[in-house]
């Protein structure tokens, strides 16, 4: 059976004067392949709508040309305050650095991460991706995440980069500090968590175990578990 995803991207482009950031197109490119191989229906939607900011590290100098293809789809996002939740079956988030500054404050985003998962809908996100998470408070006043299993970038992983002290904050921290249970594996190792359904992956290296665990949650029919 066709089902219905919505991928949310960042619309901010810089970290500070001389650093620019956007989507990390791996984690974009890879789910949107996936779904699309499975004759899904994809929406790509930003807060702002229109074209969406790719990462220029993430842009190698022999690009898969899956990703040229999906890299077409960033060109004119819809604007998420044109959409709602009633028409999709699983949200997805794919990260990259600017995912922290715009998506976790969006207002709109965090009515539709509460519905999607009050709903029952999947709620995914790999790497900056679950930074949107840490906005979203469910209908009874606790964070979405709160006792929930998660995974996302790691301060071990974020430290690396060279860029933890330019962020407005550190996801695993904050994850920690709302009552996430963060579930963390080695740096730059493949990992996702899944708690019912809520799956997070930790980093580039895990966006096709999350888009899987996506897939096989929606067929199986998309319920809690």
């Amino acid at each position: 059976m066709s089902k219905n995803v919505l991928m949310v991207v960042t619309s901010h482009s810089h970290i500070d004067d001389g650093k620019t950031t956007g989507i990390w197109l791996s984690e974009f490119a890879e789910a949107y392949t996936l779904f699309n191989e499975q004759g899904w229906d994809v929406v790509v939607a930003s807060p702002l709508g229109g074209k969406a900011p790719v990462d220029p590290a993430s842009l190698g100098e022999e690009m898969d040309p899956s990703f040229a293809e999906a890299a077409k789809r960033l060109e004119n996002t819809m604007k998420l305050n044109d959409l709602s939740h009633e028409r999709f079956d699983a949200i997805f988030l794919p990260g990259g650095h600017g995912a922290m500054y715009d998506l976790p404050t969006d207002q709109k985003l965090q009515s539709l991460l509460r519905d999607f998962y009050e709903s029952g809908k999947v709620v995914a996100a790999v790497c900056h991706g679950p930074a949107a998470l840490v906005g979203t408070v469910l209908s009874d006043g606790s964070p979405l995440v709160a006792g929930k299993r998660v995974n996302a970038f790691t301060d071990r992983e974020e430290e690396e980069t060279g860029l933890a002290s330019h962020l407005p904050f550190l996801l695993e921290r904050r994850l920690r500090e709302l009552g996430a249970i963060f579930v963390a594996a080695p740096n730059w190792t493949a990992h996702y968590e899944a708690d019912g359904n809520l799956i997070t992956g930790q980093n580039p290296q895990s966006t096709i175990a999350v888009t899987n665990a996506v897939i096989d949650h929606l067929r199986r029919g998309g319920t809690s578990s």
